[in-house]
Formats: structure tokens, sequence, C-alpha cells
């Protein structure tokens, strides 16, 4: 009777163990994702053993209904023990293999900062029906982002940055209607930016810079309500800079700097809500608008290595704030006007204009 019950006992067991772990298909595939990284520092992988992939399995995580494989978290800068133990931060070679396509209820996938992955993004990524979150920043992965990426409907963070991606930014990004955070920073991304970016009504960050996108600025992009901080530097942006982007209402980081945008600095850019606004090493003409006042608040102001001309407003002492300032590099002419914010700028501010003077350069 007791061999019996043992043998009934370890039969439940088993039937547990498997209602309640991951299936079989999930294991293979992340057991196939693993055999096509390297990861020989921190052994992080050294606990994918067993037949429960939710079960203390490092970086993964099951939905507790289904028990279907949801989230994949891979880190290689990390404040996690195993981090800490290594004295060291991460670094994994190998490619992504496609098999983690078949991961089908799939919710975030993060391999992110392990320097050294290489290979393409799959392609078959695009029919994870349930992918919220794609981060794969840090590594050095090539080749284009999946030109049908637009069927991640439910994608709310994309972010590649720091890898060597080239190709054009798929036209069908822009029916990511969900999408808040788009982090394409730092490849050899080329070609405009789609005309229809305004599409994107959730995006409240749209990093791009350190790219080689070219073409003018979507006029679109200023039907984006929620967009907080737009970074286009670093790229071969060309035309002016639209105006509406000065009546965006909760835009407050505006970085510009080092394309080849020409035309005059708009008024509106001046009298918003940015607080953060880098226009240096353009090809802006014109003056700087005089129409600075006490709703003025700026962390920082760099127009530097343009062409403007013409004085230095006057009205820019009324400016409630400017934390930093930089005007040289331009053909500014006449007396540096004195008060706050002046009080406390360098002489580095106002060098290589064509005859500025006053503090902190030379007498008039």
């Amino acid at each position: 009777m007791k061999t019996v019950f043992t043998i009934f006992s370890v039969l439940v067991f088993t039937v547990t163990s498997a209602v309640n772990g991951c299936p079989p298909s999930d294991r293979t595939a992340l057991l196939a994702f693993k055999a096509a990284l390297h990861e020989p520092y921190l052994g992080i992988f050294n606990s994918w053993t067993g037949t429960d992939c939710c079960h203390n399995w490092y970086g993964v995580s099951c939905d507790p209904q289904s028990h279907r494989v949801a989230d994949i978290n891979l880190r290689g800068e990390s404040e996690d023990p195993i981090f800490e133990r290594a004295h060291r931060t991460g670094f994994m070679t190998g490619f992504i293999s496609p098999e983690i396509c078949k991961l089908t209820r799939l919710s975030s996938l993060t391999i992110a900062d392990w320097k050294g992955i290489t290979g393409e993004i799959p392609k078959c990524i695009t029919s994870l029906p349930f992918l919220r979150i794609l981060d794969l920043i840090g590594n050095k992965l090539s080749g284009e982002i999946p030109a049908d990426i637009g069927r991640l409907k439910r994608l709310t963070v994309l972010n590649v940055a720091d890898n060597q991606l080239s190709g054009r930014i798929p036209s069908s990004l822009t029916s990511l209607s969900n999408l808040m955070h788009l982090d394409l920073r730092n490849n050899k991304i080329s070609g405009p930016i789609p005309s229809k970016a305004g599409d994107l009504s959730m995006l409240s960050r749209a990093l791009l810079s350190g790219n080689m996108i070219s073409g003018p600025i979507p006029v679109s992009i200023c039907r984006i309500y929620r967009l907080a901080d737009l970074d286009l530097s670093m790229n071969k942006m060309s035309g002016v800079i639209p105006p509406c982007l000065g009546k965006m209402a909760v835009l407050a980081t505006l970085n510009l700097d080092c394309n080849t945008l020409m035309g005059t600095i708009p008024t509106t850019l001046l009298t918003s809500a940015i607080g953060n606004l880098n226009l240096s090493r353009n090809a802006l003409e014109g003056n700087i608008p005089d129409v600075f006042g006490l709703t003025s608040y700026f962390t920082v102001i760099d127009l530097s290595h343009n062409k403007l001309r013409g004085p230095i407003p006057r009205s820019l002492s009324a400016a409630s704030y400017i934390g930093h300032l930089d005007l040289s590099y331009n053909h500014l002419c006449g007396r540096i006007p004195t008060g706050a914010p002046f009080d406390h700028l360098e002489a580095s501010s106002f060098m290589y204009n064509d005859c500025l003077c006053g503090k902190p350069l030379r007498a008039c």
C-alpha cells in the first residue's frame, strides 16, 4: 500500500510540475536562444537547467496564469549581485537566434549592453503579437530595422541605440500607435525621417542622434502632443527649423546641433516651454530674436557655430533664468548686455564673433 501511495505521489508531482512549469516548447526555444550566445565571465546561463524555465532561470519571467515565457531581461550593466561578485560589467558574443520568435507570448525582450553580440535583429521578431518592449541597446547588431516593425501594435519601447544598424527608418514604424520611447541613437541609419512621423501620437521621447539621417524635419512631428524630448543632433538634417516646434505643449528638450539646418531661428522656439535648446553647429542666419521675458527659463541655450548676425538681444536680461548660454563662433556685433545672466558667463560664451565688446570680453 505504501508503494502504491509513493507512486501516486510521484505521478501527482510530475503532473503538477508539467501543468505549472513552462511548456517544453518554450524551454526548447530558450535553450536554442542560449546556444547562439557565449557569456564567459558571469555565468548568467548557469541557472538555465531543469525542466521548469519559469523557476529560477536568470532573467526569465513567465505569465502566472498561462506559465508561458513573458519576459526576458538580460542586461550587461546591472546592480544585480552576480555583477557585484564578478566586479565587472557583462560581455557576450554570438547572435540573437530566430528561435526566440517561438516564444509567442513574449511581452518584453531586453538584451542590452553586452557589447559583443553581432548579427541582425531577427526579422521574425515582428511576428510576436504581445511584444511591448524591445530593448537591444549597446551591442554590435548590424543590418536594418525590420521593415514590418509596424506589425508590433502593442510596442511601447523600441531601443536599438549604440549598435551598427544601417538602412532607413522603416515607414511602417509610424504605425506604432502605442510607442512612447524611440531610441535609435549612435547607429548608421540614413535616409529621411518618415513624413508620417506625426502619427506616433503617444511618443514622449524621440532620440535619433548620431546617425546619417538626412532631409528636412517633418512638420508632422509638431502633431505629437506628448513629445517632451526630441534629439536629432549629429545627423545630416537640412532645410529650415519648423516654427511649429515652438508651439508644442510639452516639448522641453530640443537638440538639433551638428546638422546643416539653415534659415533663421524661429521666434517660437524662444517663447516656448523648451528649456534645453541646442541649435549649434548649423548654418543658421539672421538676428537672434529679441523676444525673451519673465517666462523665459532655459537650462541651456547653445547657438554657437552658426552664421548669426546683429546684436545680442537686450531682452535676455529679462529672462527668469538662463543657466548656460553659448553664442561663440558667429558674426554678432555690439555691446554685451550687463546684469543677469551675463554677469556669470565666461568669455568662451562670446568668443570668435565679429565685433562684440564689454565684459567678459574687451572694453567697448
